[in-house]
């Protein structure tokens, strides 16, 4: 039997051109873990065909048979008539090293913070000190599993207001079996660990304001409002965050919180306040940094 080749029609990597190409034309938004069409096209085709992504080109001259093609047509034509994010149709997304289990309860995890999570928030604290991590608004556990694996010594408390979010995030510490490390506590902001103190607080609030929200791409009408919109000007959680956080570090502490485009109207907020704004390694930015003594110039 002659081998096959990446340029072959039932191929992989013919798969991945074919899918490239009508995601382009149909102009969908990349921004859900993805930022171009080759590399969506990629985890579509490498999803339905079970190929780890490690195996990278290599996997390109392997054959699909019926059923797989037929389903990369399904997912293809859904994600590009529908607009929905690709996460949400192969139920899968990779945040800091971890493939999660997500659907439409949860945000795809996205997060720049994940960058910050595989150096463990060094050099703003000493990781081999930490024990105590808190995700406030966990959705899916994204950061609050990262942050477990990342500091096998701490336990993390994964905190949401949204019941049907948090049944995603248990699935995931079952999933992960960081069930012995990582507590899930429905929470609004910080109410429901009462007077814990924590040596990171980390967090990636909703922050879109109401005008931006109106804005955004067809994908993300997809996604839980309560993820995203945060008051008139998306600083709302952000606010409510800022104002207990203090009480709830230990005096070496620190607090991480992505606030994306909302952070220009955060230091008209804050203007006192000696944020760390870091450059991180994986791309993206929107992300401070706060000292605990630092929160009390605010």
């Amino acid at each position: 039997m002659p081998r096959l080749s990446h340029t072959d029609p039932d191929t992989v990597g013919a798969a991945i051109a074919r899918c490239a190409a009508a995601l382009r034309a149909a102009r969908v938004h990349f921004g859900h873990g993805t930022d171009n069409a080759r590399d969506e096209a990629a985890e579509l085709v490498f999803s339905v065909a079970r190929i780890d992504h490690a195996l990278g080109a290599a996997a390109y001259g392997r054959p699909l048979d019926r059923r797989q093609r037929a389903r990369i047509d399904v997912l293809l034509r859904r994600r590009t008539a529908e607009r929905l994010p690709l996460a949400y149709l192969t139920r899968r997304s990779f945040f800091a090293g971890l493939e999660l289990y997500v659907d439409r309860r949860v945000l795809v995890p996205r997060s720049p913070i994940a960058a910050l999570i595989v150096d463990r928030f060094e050099p703003w604290i000493d990781a081999a000190r930490v024990r105590r991590i808190v995700d406030v608004g966990t959705g899916s556990g994204a950061i609050a599993l990262a942050c477990a694996r990342a500091f096998p010594r701490a336990r993390v408390d994964a905190c949401d207001i949204s019941g049907p979010a948090l049944a995603v995030c248990r699935r995931n510490v079952e999933r992960l079996r960081l069930k012995s490390r990582v507590r899930v506590l429905r929470s609004d902001h910080f109410a429901a660990v009462r007077s814990r103190r924590y040596d990171i607080i980390v967090s990636n609030p909703p922050y879109v304001g109401r005008r931006e929200f109106r804005r955004l791409p067809p994908e993300y009408r997809h996604e839980p409002s309560l993820g995203l919109l945060s008051g008139d000007d998306g600083l709302d959680s952000v606010r409510a965050i800022m104002r207990s956080a203090r009480r709830h570090l230990t005096d070496g502490g620190i607090l991480v919180v992505e606030v994306g485009n909302t952070e220009t109207a955060l230091l008209r907020a804050f203007p006192r306040v000696p944020f760390i704004w870091p450059e991180m390694s994986m791309g993206g930015g929107g992300v401070f940094i706060l000292r605990a003594a630092d929160l009390e110039r605010g």
